[in-house]
């Protein structure tokens, strides 16, 4: 039977989507400044203005050491974002990844593997770009810190906030933690004992970080003036999901004070230096986050900065820099007023044993090694299946072989072999008479089946909607849970009169798992889809629709997608 009214209703939630703008902060300070004499970098030249792309971005990754399963994890939603929205229609969506090559922690590590700072940084970036060509990213571009166009970027949006009177020099006293890049106030630090060494040390209350006092001169940011403004932003739903916001908005709430952001360059000399003052260098926060905006054609000709894409539809990011990106970042935006980003997406940690993972402990995952093992698409499954975005997840290889064996293997991979198998080369009439209405009569297990074939796909939008990628693979899976039941109980090869509609029935929901599973496993959807005969251009999310196509299956062979894994240990 044909439904292309719910296909169209399924479809509404996007078009609302993109026709919603937040309302542009205007700072109400800066309303009597003269125009800025600053002229814009000739790498930009104007262009007439276009349609605003999806955006989506994952945070740049230090280049200090290699990359772990939380970094691919992070990778792995925000691809699944930008391949969701491409599959809806939004074939311009961008996504943006890359790495963050400045800073003490990188200088340090360079100093540490003696040799030139710069040359760490290309060994150690490459190794970031693999994972994301490992990982199948379909990511747009990979950003580097270290390029000149990033430098031109954050030195003119340094010179914009000195401009306009948010940036002064003062004594800034504290504790400083090189790891995390960042000052700390007295109530955010407190004592600890090493467990490696017994050493007694100051730390981060927030990461377990060790800090240092340190007293310097530098420049500070006038964070203080955009308390108000900030916590009006919260109200909007800015921070994904909202558990993360109620501490973000405790601390914003309770006062903020100014932000140092230089360090002197005889401390720190790897960096972008301050614009007309080379004895300081541009804190490296500052530098890191306009990255998002360098990609993004920064600085805009006037009224073009959606060309590219701005402002940002999602940042993805962990739960540890949640500060930088929902109170400094916005702050920083409007100060200039550019547009803040439409939402930051938060994700929880990945432990082992429920212990956070460290380097210094060893109880680290190498990514490279279980995209290996399990296969790209069987990690992408289990991360986006498994992983935490209100709270952490554990991880464990024998969670991974569970999860293959119980949903791979014995979900989507035995319901097509029963459903070819029990169809006995007939699948084709089958479809054709259920898109032109013409099976037998439904009974209670057809209908509810059906409903949950019409019903899936719009609660996979409102999930994807909603940035909650986790529930909407969930909703996938258990539509071929149903599926499974539902044959087992209809018993097709008993009833030949009623083989048609159930065979019918499961063939549509492989086919809408199918389309639906694109972002999260794209090389294992399209082998299925392959096995189905679908064709390439019924492969839209408009497409994920009960009898929206009729011509596909033709020519099917039994297939093991999900063959056993090779090591199960």
């Amino acid at each position: 039977m044909a439904l292309s009214g719910a296909r169209f209703r399924t479809l509404s939630w996007a078009a609302q989507f993109l026709a919603y703008k937040r309302p542009s902060w205007k700072c109400t300070s800066c309303k009597t400044l003269r125009p800025t004499s600053i002229t814009l970098p000739r790498r930009f030249a104007t262009a007439a203005p276009t349609k605003k792309p999806y955006y989506v971005t994952t945070p740049i990754f230090y280049v200090n050491a290699a990359p772990h399963v939380g970094h691919l994890y992070t990778m792995i939603i925000a691809d699944i974002l930008k391949r969701w929205r491409t599959l809806c229609g939004d074939t311009d969506a961008q996504l943006l990844t890359g790495t963050d090559e400045h800073g003490m922690k990188i200088q340090q590590a360079a100093l540490a593997a003696g040799m030139d700072t710069q040359a760490f940084c290309d060994m150690n970036c490459k190794t970031f770009e693999a994972l994301a060509k490992v990982a199948n990213l379909d990511h747009n571009y990979f950003i580097r810190t270290t390029e000149p166009a990033h430098r031109e970027s954050v030195q003119y949006f340094w010179e914009m906030l000195s401009h306009r009177g948010y940036i002064y020099t003062d004594k800034h006293e504290g504790w400083y933690s090189v790891s995390d890049e960042t000052f700390y106030p007295q109530s955010q630090v407190h004592n600890s004992l090493d467990p490696t060494t017994g050493r007694k040390r100051m730390v981060s209350a927030e990461t377990g970080k060790e800090v240092e006092w340190s007293s310097e001169t530098n420049y500070h940011f006038r964070l203080s003036a955009f308390q108000d403004r900030l916590l009006e932003l919260y109200k909007t739903g800015f921070i994904t999901p909202s558990n993360y916001a109620t501490d973000v908005v405790k601390s914003v709430a309770s006062g903020l004070q100014d932000l140092s952001i230089s360090r002197p360059a005889e401390r720190l000399s790897w960096g972008i230096p301050v614009p007309g003052d080379e004895t300081q260098t541009i804190y490296v926060w500052l530098d890191a986050l306009v990255n998002y905006l360098t990609k993004a054609g920064y600085p805009f000709p006037p009224g073009q900065e959606g060309n590219l894409g701005w402002p940002a539809d999602v940042h993805v990011v962990g739960k540890d820099i949640v500060r930088f990106h929902c109170v400094y970042w916005p702050a920083f935006l409007m100060a200039l007023d550019l547009p803040v980003p439409r939402n930051v997406l938060v994700h929880g940690h990945w432990t082992i044993n429920h212990e956070k993972m460290s380097k210094s402990t060893g109880n680290v995952v190498n990514p490279f090694f279980s995209l290996d093992r399990f296969g790209v698409d069987t990690m992408r499954f289990f991360l986006a299946y498994q992983g935490g975005l209100a709270g952490d997840a554990d991880y464990d290889n024998a969670y991974i072989i569970r999860d293959y064996k119980k949903l791979l293997q014995s979900g989507i991979g035995n319901l097509v072999l029963r459903a070819i198998g029990s169809s006995k080369g007939k699948l084709p009439s089958y479809i054709a008479s259920g898109h032109s209405g013409e099976l037998p009569a439904a009974n209670e297990h057809d209908s509810q089946f059906e409903q949950l074939l019409k019903e899936t796909p719009v609660k996979v939008a409102e999930r994807m909607d909603s940035l909650n990628s986790r529930a909407a693979l969930q909703d996938i899976m258990a539509l071929v849970e149903q599926g499974n039941k539902y044959i087992h109980v209809s018993e097709p090869w008993k009833n030949a009169d009623k083989a048609p509609r159930i065979l019918y029935n499961v063939a549509e929901s492989l086919r809408i798992a199918g389309i639906l599973l694109q972002p999260f496993m794209p090389t294992k959807s399209k082998e299925l889809l392959d096995v189905l005969r679908v064709d390439n251009s019924r492969r839209t999310f408009s497409a994920a629709a009960l009898g929206s196509d009729a011509e596909y299956g033709e020519g099917m062979k039994k297939t093991v997608l999900f063959p056993p894994l090779i090591v199960e240990q």
